[in-house]
């Protein structure tokens, strides 16, 4: 098959959807409104689109989304005189888009509610859409993959906007035993083209062993992970030196450390494929000198730290939002340890197929409830999280395993339907979802959730992974 886009997918409407969104980009030189989600994900997708669209010379206005905002969506588009881009959101809203007096060209990956296609569109509105040509946008292709996809199309050099392609897709987790599907054929690409190194390693990062394994979050390691003394006694333990660093590490010092490490995650009934994270293929970015985790890391927290702009501006290669995004990183993390420490020391509220917890960290608590999932908690049920606070809405978060998937979870439809239930609206994918609701309404929100998880062939209490 050829080396360029056309030939990645043989489904008709892969070349169709993106033609059309091409024609509608290059047919409307100028400015541009580009709304995207705050996540790693929507911030790489964003870095790529802002990356090919100065290659263009468009001027852009980017506004990240933190949740499903269907409001303030409408609200962004009534107040945008030009074209409009639409970057890890808008499946649920292209009823909006119809309305819209210039060109909106979405790039999503998220199911459309209720039906199988999206329905008909007017000719000045584009829908680009993995799951239209048979591909799995929960597995094989995260909107930021999508994206630098959609800016190769424009333009061959933009190859070069593997890093946030890749950043996103490990942001959305589709890294976790390794990347299949289209994901893969766009990384053999981008490593053909040296624009991506593949190399062995562990998922460490830090200035020495110690540190890095005391500040590790994914994986997450119960007794060590937030616990720096803990930390240095269990690698001299090992007869390593904590001092040193993860790079540093003779090949023998590593696979003696990811044994002792895989070792302790199965004691602590951790999944293989989530215990696999810390040692498989890693992907290195010549250009940037950083492992794609790392980019992926500082896009995160940039989104979180609510300064999502900034996370772009560092992949548009501003020095001083490096500085930022770096220091906004250790507070992520920071704050994801500390939540992770709740959990493990105090654990989660149970009911009979969904387990529960509360998190103040609004902007956190996704990724707490993601790493929970996967690190800490029994992987029968899936888990949410609850953000409350005071009169405002409450914002919920939902993430399961994809063997829960498997056997028929669907935490899209069940956020989608609980919050509706309770005058709230959600969505995502089947294995991650959220949704927003009323304040005050968690409970109403959970019997509903727990009712509609149990009509699920998936997940049930008690049951086995």
């Amino acid at each position: 098959m050829p080396s360029g886009p056309d030939g990645f997918v043989p489904d008709p409407r892969y070349s169709r959807e993106f033609e059309r969104a091409r024609s509608l980009v290059l047919g409307h030189p100028g400015r541009w409104r580009v709304i995207y989600h705050y996540d790693a994900d929507g911030i790489a997708s964003a870095s790529s689109a802002l990356r090919a669209f100065g290659r263009l010379g468009y001027p852009v206005q980017a506004t990240a989304l933190q949740g499903v905002e269907r409001e303030r969506a409408a609200s962004l588009l009534a107040r945008a005189p030009s074209p409009v881009l639409v970057l890890d959101t808008g499946a649920s809203w292209l009823d909006l888009f119809a309305h819209h007096p210039n060109p909106v060209v979405v790039l999503d990956h998220h199911k459309y509610p209720e039906v199988a296609d999206p329905p008909p569109l007017p000719d000045h509105v584009a829908m680009v859409n993995p799951i239209d040509w048979g591909v799995d946008g929960m597995s094989e292709l995260s909107a930021a993959t999508l994206t630098w996809l959609f800016t190769v199309f424009l333009d061959p050099l933009n190859w070069d906007n593997a890093p946030w392609g890749l950043s996103g897709a490990i942001g959305d987790r589709q890294h976790v035993g390794g990347f299949q599907g289209l994901n893969a054929r766009l990384i053999d690409e981008a490593v053909r083209r040296s624009v991506l190194v593949r190399r062995p390693g562990l998922a460490l990062f830090g200035p020495t062993v110690a540190e890095a394994l005391a500040n590790s979050i994914d994986p997450f390691f119960r007794g060590l992970s937030g616990r720096p003394e803990e930390a240095v006694r269990f690698v001299k333990e090992l007869g390593l030196d904590p001092a040193r660093s993860p790079r540093d590490l003779s090949p023998e010092d590593s696979r003696r450390l990811s044994t002792a490490l895989k070792e302790r995650l199965a004691a602590a009934g951790v999944l293989p494929e989530f215990a696999g994270v810390l040692d498989q293929e890693r992907w290195f970015v010549p250009a940037l000198g950083l492992d794609a985790e790392e980019i992926s890391n500082l896009q995160n927290a940039a989104g979180r730290a609510g300064i999502p702009g900034v996370g772009i501006a560092f992949a548009l290669g501003d020095p001083k939002a490096g500085e930022r995004v770096r220091s906004a990183e250790e507070a992520w993390r920071s704050g994801i340890l500390r939540g992770l420490r709740r959990i493990e020391d105090g654990g989660v509220n149970s009911m009979r197929f969904l387990t529960w917890f509360e998190s103040p960290d609004m902007t956190l608590a996704g990724t707490q409830a993601g790493l929970a999932m996967n690190y800490l908690l029994p992987p029968e049920r899936p888990v949410f999280v609850f953000t409350e606070a005071g009169t405002t809405p409450t914002k919920v978060s939902a993430r399961g395993t994809l063997r829960q998937v498997a056997r028929g979870l669907d935490l899209a439809l069940a956020c989608r339907e609980a919050a509706s239930a309770v005058g709230g609206e959600g969505g995502g994918h089947r294995v991650a979802s959220g949704a927003t609701i009323p304040a005050g309404r968690r409970d109403a929100f959970l019997e509903v959730a727990d009712r509609i998880l149990g009509s699920q062939a998936g997940p049930t209490a008690g049951g086995t992974a």
